[in-house]
């Protein structure tokens, strides 16, 4: 996910290598947990400190957290948490969470 598909286009972090790896992790039965919720259509975990990316919302989504088919079924929630990205001289990643059931 990222504001500028076409800007970014075979780039590092979204070139075909990449994402071909990202969906072998996928084929072996991982789940992107923030895919399990319905998300604003633009949901970023990352934002360029250049040209005021968070405040424009130009941003990636980076970060992930894989669960395996078990943990996907007990997780309730999973959301990037911009609080943090909001702080005085804050990283440029915002940490990404997910909630799970303990049954």
């Amino acid at each position: 996910d990222l504001w500028d598909p076409e800007g970014w286009k075979d780039k590092i972090l979204v070139s075909p290598p990449e994402r071909a790896a990202f969906q072998r992790l996928i084929d072996m039965g991982l789940t992107d947990t923030f895919r399990l919720f319905e998300q604003d259509e633009k949901s970023y975990s990352w934002w360029d400190y250049r040209a005021a990316g968070f405040r424009r919302n130009h941003g990636m989504r980076i970060d992930l957290l894989l669960s395996n088919p078990a943990m996907s079924q007990r997780c309730t929630a999973s959301y990037v948490d911009k609080e943090p990205r909001k702080l005085e001289r804050p990283s440029d990643h915002a940490p990404v969470v997910a909630e799970f059931s303990e049954d």
